[in-house]
């Protein structure tokens, strides 16, 4: 199987820095030609992913984030055949309405949605959004939203009685047509059966290819318990240019706009946080900047100021297709990119990266 690449919705703005627009950050982080999350600039990105041939775009969730729901209905129509993969949390939506929003978007959208479930990051977070359910509690409950959900969808009328949702006689119009795709992450202990169960691609951040295919195996397993296939994807940001040096030239820029304190700041906040996966991103860097190549061309310095996937590709583009390759043939089939600035990014991966992969795909086939 051909392996899919996702592009990024830079919904809390873009600049050519990794400075800024996470929850590390102020509004005096914000770097020189900050570029604001306005649907125009947004738009613009998701107009030139669906025409590099992305496969679709990650629709963020989070404090700092514009609204995924909203932000994806407002590019749908600005789009053709990108799919959009919104990501929502289900501790703050109840499951039959989530249903219908699911449905209704599927059916307005010719069948572009796929859902990325995100059961929540640290306390604080949900928190301000009125939750405050525990760290182990909200997957459990995510594990009754997705059966309720995903019951509505195949089925005339749903009720169903659980510790954290009761409802009786639960329906939507018309089922989505196809049923959306669900994407499904975490690193925890109370997680992992939650994915076995419910994911169609579980996600993972990008750790170094052994440790990453170490997580994919345990879910694999929990999947199998179920008798069930689950397939697997990654999320890293990527750094391709015509040569390793000019790659690696722009990730020292990177660097060099950092002060310490923003630097000691971050990781202070996130080496303490609920998320497993933050934690565990936190420690491929530990705060330090001699040893940030953590695996050849897996570079950890984003993880250094910004939450959530704080690992990039960088290289040439041969070094980068090389290790999509070397994650690929331990059971990635789905990559969802991103990089700074994200709309010329985007182009340096589709025009750099791509052919080579597609290259040595054709030559695998005649083979």
């Amino acid at each position: 199987m051909a392996p899919k690449f996702f592009w990024f919705l830079p919904t809390t703005g873009d600049s050519r820095s990794i400075v800024g627009g996470s929850h590390a950050s102020s509004n005096r982080d914000l770097p020189t030609g900050y570029r604001a999350p306005s649907r125009r600039y947004l738009a613009e990105v998701a107009r030139a992913a669906d025409r590099l041939g992305y496969e679709g775009v990650l629709t963020p969730t989070g404090t700092w984030c514009e609204d995924a729901w909203l932000t994806s209905a407002a590019l749908l129509a600005e789009t053709e055949k990108l799919k959009f993969l919104v990501a929502f949390r289900p501790g703050l939506v109840p499951p039959t309405l989530a249903a219908q929003q699911t449905a209704t978007l599927q059916r307005f959208s010719g069948g572009r949605v796929l859902l990325n479930v995100v059961s929540g990051s640290d306390d604080a977070e949900q928190r301000r959004f009125g939750d405050y359910l525990g760290h182990d509690e909200r997957y459990a409950r995510t594990a009754e939203f997705l059966e309720i959900v995903t019951s509505v969808w195949t089925q005339e009328s749903v009720d169903f009685t659980g510790k954290y949702y009761t409802v009786e006689d639960a329906r939507v119009s018309a089922p989505p047509d196809p049923l959306p795709g669900i994407y499904f992450g975490g690193s925890s202990p109370a997680a992992l059966p939650i994915a076995g169960q419910f994911a169609d691609v579980y996600l993972t951040w990008g750790e170094p290819p052994q440790a990453a295919a170490a997580k994919i195996d345990k879910v694999r397993a929990e999947a199998a318990a179920r008798g069930r296939k689950i397939r697997f994807g990654i999320r890293l940001h990527t750094i391709s240019r015509d040569t390793s040096a000019a790659a690696w030239a722009v990730a020292d820029q990177f660097l060099a706009d950092l002060t310490a304190e923003q630097i000691r700041k971050a990781t202070a906040l996130h080496a303490k946080s609920e998320s497993e996966g933050q934690r565990r991103m936190t420690a491929l860097h530990g705060g330090r900047l001699d040893k940030l190549e953590i695996y050849p061309n897996l570079w950890a310095g984003v993880g250094l100021v910004r939450g959530g996937a704080g690992t990039a590709l960088v290289g040439s583009h041969q070094e980068v297709a090389n290790l999509i390759r070397e994650y690929h043939s331990l059971g990635f089939d789905e990559f969802i990119l991103s990089g700074y600035p994200h709309l010329e990014e985007a182009y340096w991966f589709a025009e750099g990266v791509r052919p080579l992969l597609a290259e040595e795909d054709r030559r695998r086939t005649s083979a």
